[in-house]
């Protein structure tokens, strides 16, 4: 797997985890939800994503996933 997949698939499960807990705890947690948004967004135009960085260090790398 490549960096910017596991990024993809990191969110996706934050996201995903994020709908269940507004569904099922509290509607607040739809702050959360927000928060990945702007993260998404942010990461999207500046480059700066902390997730990446960590998952650099766990060993996955940037390139082609051929």
């Amino acid at each position: 797997m490549t960096l910017d997949r596991g990024v993809m698939a990191f969110a996706g499960v934050m996201i995903l985890i994020s709908v269940l807990l507004t569904s099922f705890v509290s509607p607040y947690f739809l702050w959360f939800t927000v928060f990945i948004g702007v993260n998404l967004i942010q990461s999207a135009f500046t480059g700066f994503c902390p997730a990446a960085m960590v998952m650099k260090k766990l060993g996955l790398r940037p390139g082609c996933a051929f």
